[in-house]
């Protein structure tokens, strides 16, 4: 595996963290950086460690991008999410391991033609890379990624399971939630007011349960999750549509089923006004000064306060965690894994960063070593204890418990 030629595109805040980590890698001999920003070069010295080469090479150039991955042994993709499906086609031709942080169905597509076609393309999507040698892993940072490692595991041995229920959620230490949010941002602002006007659906008392996008915040679809890690309750809203996660896990006959986001008290009931009063629709609506979108805007005005964004001395949490009640040996069984970093203050990384920028990290060391056959790839079918292992060695430890059910 030595001498490795790692292709990286995008260093924004994710990037960062995953050029970082790479580039401790003795295996990796080089890393080349595709980012047209005019800071690319002094972020990539900052964290290259020397293995670093620029490409000002932009990922709205396909061609110059394919180029670029036909050289590669491997590639890690932390663009922003339009990119995903397009860097995995390119991926797929030159068939070389890839590696994203992202989706590549949109998760927030209400069309149910569209989201037809979506399923149709990735099946499409699979058997080229097949054919060409590629290994796509895709989902592979925080959420979607950790928690479905834990997820998998967390449903490792059960012959039923009657409920299952995941959190994965980033979000200010109780000291930082001191403005009139209660949040600061750790990752794109207007990816974040995307993914707050996403439809959802759960399982409840075993009925498929769909949410509108407007209404995922209002209080019959939230509740308060209780830890003893947390300064306080955390207030916790769907994050989109379980029903892909009923097949890859074969939960058939589960009674209860969703996947959170977790934020302070508070977060809900203001972002339910916005989003019922359209404040985060993404549809153009006409102004005197021309035309606006909605969504833009409240990205734009959060974007320009720094009260929103971490200080030097500030700390974000990342939570990741899964909860499992079923059947084990025919005993009612309760099981929980459950992952919490903070922010590293020496590195200055966020647990954001550490949490999505280290796992896809990960997930590529995974493919350049062949762990998995060409295809396109879930991060639950990465081996767990030496994914586990590497983040203890990174200070991030999975945390388990068992009880009989009820307890």
């Amino acid at each position: 595996m030595a001498g490795k030629q790692v292709l990286l595109l995008g260093l924004g805040e994710q990037g960062r963290a995953a050029l970082w980590d790479l580039s401790r890698d003795p295996s990796i001999e080089t890393l080349r950086i595709c980012d047209p920003s005019p800071e690319t070069a002094e972020v990539a010295s900052r964290y290259g460690g020397g293995k670093e080469t620029i490409l000002p090479l932009s990922a709205e150039d396909p061609e110059g991008l394919l180029r670029e991955m036909e050289r590669a042994d491997g590639v890690l993709e932390t663009l922003p999410g339009r990119f995903a499906l397009p860097v995995a086609r390119l991926a797929a031709r030159a068939g070389v391991p890839t590696v994203s942080t992202m989706y590549l169905a949109d998760p927030g597509e209400r069309d149910p033609q569209r989201r037809l076609a979506q399923q149709e393309e990735l099946i499409a999507l699979d058997e080229e890379a097949r054919r060409s040698g590629a290994i796509l892993l895709p989902e592979c940072g925080m959420d979607p990624g950790l928690d479905l490692v834990l997820c998998k595991e967390a449903l490792r041995g059960f012959e039923t399971v009657e409920s299952l229920v995941s959190y994965g959620a980033g979000f200010p230490e109780a000291a930082a939630a001191d403005n009139p949010l209660g949040y600061r941002f750790t990752w794109s602002i207007p990816g974040v007011m995307r993914s707050y006007l996403r439809p959802a659906l759960v399982i409840r008392g075993g009925k498929a349960c769909p949410i509108p996008a407007e209404a995922v915040f209002a209080p019959e679809n939230t509740h308060l999750l209780h830890i003893p890690e947390m300064e306080g309750p955390l207030e916790c809203f769907p994050n989109g549509d379980v029903r892909p996660f009923l097949e890859r896990f074969a939960l058939e006959g589960v009674r209860e089923f969703g996947r959170y986001v977790c934020r302070w008290p508070g977060h809900c009931a203001f972002w339910s006004v916005l989003a019922r009063c359209g404040f985060l629709d993404d549809s153009p609506v006409r102004t005197p000064s021309g035309p606006v979108v909605p969504q833009e805007f409240c990205a734009a005005v959060l974007g320009r306060r720094g009260e929103f964004r971490y200080g030097a001395g500030q700390r974000d949490v990342a939570l990741v965690r899964v909860e499992v009640q079923g059947r084990i040996a025919g005993q009612p069984r309760r099981r929980v894994l459950q992952l919490v970093d903070r922010r590293d203050l020496a590195s200055g990384f966020t647990a954001m960063q550490r949490t999505v920028g280290f796992t896809a990290a990960l997930g590529l060391r995974f493919l350049l070593k062949g762990t998995l056959p060409p295809g396109l790839h879930h991060p639950e079918e990465l081996p767990f204890e030496p994914f586990a292992q590497a983040l203890r060695n990174r200070g991030m430890e999975i945390a388990r418990s068992e009880t009989p059910a009820g307890v």
